[in-house]
């Protein structure tokens, strides 16, 4: 007759509890991480503060924690097994923060951190433990916001883009309009598609739900990567649509597309965005479990 081991909670916290020496290497390593990205993080946190494109990356952080925290069980069931291949990864995170630093590139030396903390995740816990913390350090990745010579680059295609198929629409719909560059001229006014309704405001906070549905959802690689893809075109489509109602009510009644029309159909774009992503997600991962 078979005996069953009965684990005292206890017992397990004691397990898993870290030794006074531990303890001093992490304040150790704690402390000269802090001291290396002391002017880095600050000027992060106020990018995220002032900067409405960039303000989705406060939640980043909390939400990538909970998750790890989630996990706990899982990540530290895994026994600890030091692996000396995850100094490459602390290597390739300096060369990034130097290069960065050098070339006055905020997004290098902001992004080295993620890698750095993989690195030490990696060397100091082992890999197998380290894949458990893949996903928060990817969703870790995605809190920094996208360089400026990308952000220009693409500000102005999709300003016209937005602008064109904006003003096919409302011709559709039959309005009198024409478009000069990313200016939609209607009857009694004009309107100018700045990069604001171009899409690139919704698409780092649309990219991060598309990696949140793919994990709460435990979707299939395949149906996470194609719901990473189709979330770039979803956000520039939602904005094209929010301009294309903006000028529609502006040939309507000027003053209902000016004011809090123009601020609430920010929101509510944003909130359509979701819930098409939403619906989307759900379609493409039933049908990738059906093919796997």
């Amino acid at each position: 007759m078979g005996t069953t081991a009965v684990v005292n909670p206890k017992n397990a916290y004691r397990e898993h509890s870290i030794d006074p020496f531990s303890w001093t290497v992490i304040a150790l390593i704690a402390g000269l991480v802090g001291a290396l990205y002391a002017q880095i993080i600050p000027d992060l946190a106020s990018d995220w503060w002032n900067d409405s494109a960039s303000s989705y990356g406060m939640l980043v952080p909390p939400i990538a924690l909970y998750i790890a925290y989630l996990r706990r069980g899982i990540t530290l069931a895994i026994p600890v097994q030091s692996d000396a291949r995850g100094l490459w990864l602390i290597s390739l995170a300096c060369v990034v923060f130097l290069s960065g630093k050098l070339a006055g590139e905020f997004f290098l030396a902001r992004v080295s951190i993620v890698l750095l903390l993989a690195g030490l995740a990696w060397t100091f816990w082992g890999f197998a433990r380290f894949k458990t913390l893949f996903f928060p350090f990817v969703l870790l990745g995605t809190m920094v916001p996208l360089p400026a010579i990308v952000y220009n680059a693409v500000a102005a295609p999709l300003q016209l883009l937005a602008s064109s198929v904006a003003t096919d629409l409302a011709q559709m719909l039959g309005v009198s309009i024409y478009r000069d560059g990313n200016v939609i001229h209607l009857a009694n006014t004009s309107l100018g598609v700045a990069e604001a309704c171009s899409g690139l405001q919704s698409l780092p906070a649309m990219v991060v739900a598309s990696l949140l549905l793919g994990f709460l959802e435990d979707a299939s690689v395949i149906g996470r990567i194609l719901l990473f893809m189709l979330s770039i075109p979803l956000a520039i489509a939602v904005n094209v649509l929010r301009v294309t109602g903006t000028a529609l009510l502006a040939d309507y009644r000027l003053e209902f597309a000016l004011g809090f029309y123009h601020m609430f159909s920010g929101w509510l774009v944003f909130v359509l965005g979701f819930g098409t992503l939403w619906l989307i997600g759900k379609v493409l991962f039933r049908w990738t479990r059906a093919k796997t």
